[in-house]
């Protein structure tokens, strides 16, 4: 059976904890805490990218000098190496690698742009080769399943930019539409595509709605089909919904929402893509990010504001969740990935 392990970033204290998790249990027990090597100041945020061979995890710095830190994965520990630093084009909000693990895409919410850089052989990030200008507060940015399109979300434009990619080459260039508008103030944050290729689920900040889109791979087309809350019944505050993900088999979504200090929880219809609520469950304070574990029995949930992580059972028949145990991190919890190794 492989070993799990999480990898928690922690925006103010400049590390990443690292947890063993216990398959039968869902017990974490901690491993490491890695330093993030050649950073001084902190950033208000700590994205996190891992490699398609499970090899590599970078983090991206959000203070100057902006600096993407590649560590390396031991196989057996799970723990994490220094490998070296590469530049960023700016404070970078979200980081991702495409499907062969060459490239790296950044968004910079501040800097409103995109940028594209390549990944050396041992895992260090290069110069950009691209910077894009886009709308308002680029978000998230992340490639399809087939890796032929990349999307990137601009939360105070209200658009998603659709760009085709050129692997071979590592560039980007505008699809037709090279736009993909939602309605105006709802922020679109972050999105996920479906194990199966045929939708995607994307979070809006501002609003605090899940928009469920048929997704065309042949040409990159986003067609929305269904819209629905995640905020939690009688809530009356402010929205402020920040993550969204799949469970591995694509039947149960979740989304974070800082607001009410909630994750919400979805049943997925096989056919159609759209979404049942299943209810919300308290969580961390601020639950910036989260994840779920490869096996999709576990989901982890961190909160800015509280320095810990909590761990939930999902329910594998309907997808509930059930709180198992919090777990001290470091400072500002942000970001959350796992990683099984054979």
């Amino acid at each position: 059976m492989a070993d799990t392990f999480a990898y928690v970033a922690n925006a103010d204290s400049n590390d990443i904890s690292v947890f063993r998790l216990a398959p039968e249990t869902g017990e974490m027990t901690p491993v490491q805490t890695a330093q993030l090597v050649g950073v001084e100041k902190t950033g208000s945020s700590t994205p996190l990218a891992v490699s398609p061979d499970r090899h590599i995890l970078i983090a991206g710095v959000r203070s100057q000098p902006y600096l993407a830190v590649s560590f390396a994965v031991d196989p057996n520990t799970g723990m994490l190496s220094h490998i070296g630093n590469g530049p960023l084009a700016d404070s970078m909000a979200n980081i991702a690698m495409d499907r062969t693990g060459k490239v790296l895409f950044s968004a910079s919410y501040g800097g409103n742009k995109v940028a594209v850089s390549p990944i050396e052989a041992n895992g260090v990030v290069g110069a950009p080769s691209q910077v894009i200008p886009t709308g308002l507060n680029a978000h998230a940015i992340l490639p399809d399943p087939a890796n032929r399109f990349v999307f990137a979300t601009n939360l105070g434009s209200d658009q998603v930019l659709s760009f085709s990619f050129d692997a071979a080459r590592g560039t980007l260039t505008a699809n037709d539409p090279p736009v993909i508008k939602v309605p105006d103030k709802s922020g679109p944050r972050h999105f996920v595509f479906h194990p199966t290729g045929k939708f995607v689920y994307l979070v809006h900040e501002l609003n605090g709605d899940v928009a469920v889109f048929s997704y065309h791979g042949r040409d990159g087309i986003w067609q929305e089909i269904q819209r629905i809350t995640a905020l939690p019944s009688g809530f009356n505050g402010k929205p402020w919904a920040a993550d969204i993900h799949l469970t591995p088999d694509g039947r149960f979504l979740y989304a974070s929402e800082r607001g009410s200090n909630t994750i919400a929880a979805f049943k997925v219809d096989a056919a159609t893509g759209q979404l049942t609520p299943i209810g919300n469950v308290p969580t961390e304070r601020q639950p910036r990010g989260f994840n779920i574990d490869p096996s999709g029995r576990y989901l982890a949930a961190v909160g800015e504001l509280s320095d810990s992580m909590t761990v939930y059972n999902i329910d594998p028949a309907g997808g509930a969740l059930t709180k198992l145990k919090s777990y001290p991190v470091g400072k500002k919890p942000n970001w959350v990935e796992f990683i099984s190794l054979p």
